[in-house]
């Protein structure tokens, strides 16, 4: 079964989750979320784990050789 629900965007671009996705995937407050896109342009919301965080934090010293402001420029529209 397929749920469609909505939210409107802020002047700052920001959006109330909706009750029933918070309570779907135990959002509270305080709480990391994050975004995939697909190739077919459609967005997965999901809760980011303590898992989650723990692998970015082992990857951050491993990514200092794209830290340059050569890099940034490269990809910031990404």
């Amino acid at each position: 079964m397929q749920t469609n629900l909505s939210s409107k965007l802020t002047s700052k671009y920001q959006a109330t989750i909706p009750a029933k996705v918070r309570g779907c995937i135990g959002l509270k407050a305080g709480d990391s979320i994050s975004f995939e896109i697909t190739n077919d342009k459609k967005v997965i919301l999901r809760k980011v784990t303590h898992l989650d965080l723990e692998f970015a934090k082992a990857l951050e010293g491993t990514l200092s050789e794209w830290l340059s402001e050569y890099d940034e420029e490269a990809y910031n529209d990404l």
